[in-house]
């Protein structure tokens, strides 16, 4: 629910990389998109790199009854078959090295620092500490995990999804912001005490 994917041809992707006349081409999606560019890559013997953003197998797991087993060979020959998979911390690129990965290269991440600042601290009318979670409300990113925590102060969660109804429910006292503009978002991180971080499919999310 809620995580669109893109349908389309083949034979549009194809025409739409030519038309692009890229140097080099990067996929960044296991989805469709990506499975339908890489087969244009293969096919016409051009140079493409992956990223591996999303533990797919633990992914797919928490929702149907497949082995990991299975998703980590089919990701393993997806990954395998181009110029280098990025991949976000050195303990990522060991997993996936042990797990039969090749040609993994790092590729760090960054803060912006002029929007992301202590400086926009304010008071938010919640009880100290604050421990603030940050990211769209699914299953995937075990907030439950969080919300059992006992702990003092006030639990934050902001972000939607289609848990978010259920989970307000089943936990009262936290607070569900619900989606946040950047402006706003900024300040709430440089308010909050904690960050808390429960999902155990995402590599390195966006949101830390």
């Amino acid at each position: 629910p809620d995580i669109r994917l893109a349908l389309t041809t083949p034979g549009r992707v194809a025409r739409l990389i030519e038309a692009r006349n890229a140097d080099h081409i990067h996929i960044v999606t296991e989805g469709p998109l990506g499975i339908m560019a890489r087969r244009y890559c293969r096919k016409a013997d051009r140079p493409f790199t992956t990223s591996y953003h999303t533990r797919f197998p633990e992914y797919l797991s928490a929702r149907l009854p497949i082995p990991e087993a299975w998703a980590y060979r089919w990701l393993r020959d997806f990954h395998n078959s181009g110029q280098g998979t990025l991949v976000a911390t050195q303990s990522l690129a060991d997993d996936l090295a042990a797990r039969g990965f090749t040609k993994l290269r790092p590729w760090t991440r960054g803060v912006d620092t002029d929007h992301f600042r202590p400086d926009k601290k304010k008071d938010m009318g919640l009880k100290r500490p604050i421990f603030l979670c940050v990211g769209r409300v699914a299953i995937e990113k075990n907030l439950a995990a969080f919300l059992d925590l006992d702990l003092p102060g006030s639990k934050v969660v902001v972000g939607e999804g289609p848990e978010l109804a259920r989970l307000k429910a089943r936990y009262p006292d936290a607070h569900f912001l619900g989606h946040r503009p950047n402006d706003e978002l900024a300040e709430i991180y440089a308010s909050a005490d904690v960050f808390i971080f429960p999902s155990r499919t995402d590599t390195f999310g966006n949101v830390i």
